[in-house]
Order: C-alpha cells, then structure tokens, then sequence
C-alpha cells in the first residue's frame, strides 16, 4: 500500500538522521549547496489525492498498474460472454460495465489512500521545506529531517504540486505543495532544482 510507503519513506534514513534537531539537519540554513528555495505550507488530503491520480495517468508504473487492474477484470468479463449465451446487448455492456467499476473501485481506493497517508502527516503540522542542488530539509512542528536528491528515483508536476517518488534507498511519494513558495519565483526555482537533479516524468 502506498501510504505504508510513505511512512517507511518518513520513517527511514534518508541521506541524513530523521528526528535530528534543526541545528544537526541545517534546518536554518538549508543544505549548504547553494542558493536556497523556500516552501511553508500544511498538507492536505487533496495534495495526496492529487499526487496519486498524477502518479497513475503520468508515469509508466502507474499506467502500467492501472492497466493490469482493468485487464483484470475485463478479461475474465470478455471471456464469460464468450462462454454463456446472452443477448447481444448484455453482451456489450458486461464488459464495459466491468470497467466502470474499476474504474470507479480505483478512484474510490485513491480517496481512502490519500486519507491514509495524510493521517501519517497530520500530526507534524505545518512544514517548512528549504532545498537546494545537495537536497532538502523539511522541519515540521515535530519531526525535522534531512533528504538528499538521490533519494528519489524521479518527480512530476501537476498544476497545484510538485510530486516526488522514492527510489532503491526509501519508498513512497513526497509532496511539495506550489502554494507554499515564500516568493512566487521559487517554484521556478524550485523546478530548475528538481530538474537538474532527477528525472521528470
């Protein structure tokens, strides 16, 4: 499950000591490796919504995933029809039924993982997040933590978000809400940051 991913992702070493002190993890000066960028927010259960969908309709594991969900439950449809004699209405509409309520159980499943990985998240509270070409410090109201760029296997963007994706050394997704820029040039910066150091998908 995703949201089990998040919290090994948050819960994991992560290029530096997680629950270090702002002090031990640069949290005031971010990770000395150049100019900075700067984002303050507080999460939402929308963000992660968000970043699930982008993540299914945007990358390759994520299409792939979804289409193995539906062939799942088309195939067997297409074969029953095949199999049992019906009328030639019903046996056009099995099939396409079977995948509307795939498609509805996927988008429902996303709701309640969303809900999930935002309770990991919630307790923290606001967050402050300060990167630079070395990786980010985020510092919540209770937690502060250290991540490096190799971290993550890649990221994309959608409208409202930045989305991170784990890679071999920690699983998961992390978002970075675009609301959250000090100074609306930062998610420009923040995106030539992102796209100097991983891969966009």
């Amino acid at each position: 499950m995703l949201y089990r991913s998040l919290k090994s992702l948050l819960m994991g070493t992560m290029g530096g000591d997680l629950f270090a002190s702002g002090a031990e993890s640069g949290a005031e000066g971010g990770t000395e490796g150049g100019a900075v960028v700067e984002f303050v927010y507080r999460p939402t259960v929308a963000d992660f919504e968000e970043a699930l969908r982008a993540r299914a309709l945007k990358t390759a594991a994520g299409r792939v995933q979804v289409l193995v969900m539906l062939l799942a439950v088309v195939v067997p449809a297409v074969i029953f029809v095949l199999v049992v004699d019906l009328a030639p209405l019903l046996s056009g509409l099995v099939p396409v039924l079977s995948a509307v309520v795939m498609i509805v159980a996927l988008v429902r499943g996303m709701r309640t993982q969303a809900r999930q990985m935002f309770s990991i998240v919630e307790p923290y509270g606001e967050c402050r997040m300060v990167a630079d070409e070395r990786g980010a410090v985020s510092t919540g109201e209770r937690v502060s933590f250290t991540t490096e760029w190799s971290v993550y296997s890649g990221y994309l963007e959608t409208p409202r978000l930045f989305v991170l994706f784990g890679g071999e050394r920690a699983s998961g997704v992390a978002v970075l809400p675009k609301r959250g820029a000090q100074d609306p040039a930062d998610v420009e910066r923040l995106r030539g940051v992102l796209g100097r150091n991983l891969k966009r998908s």
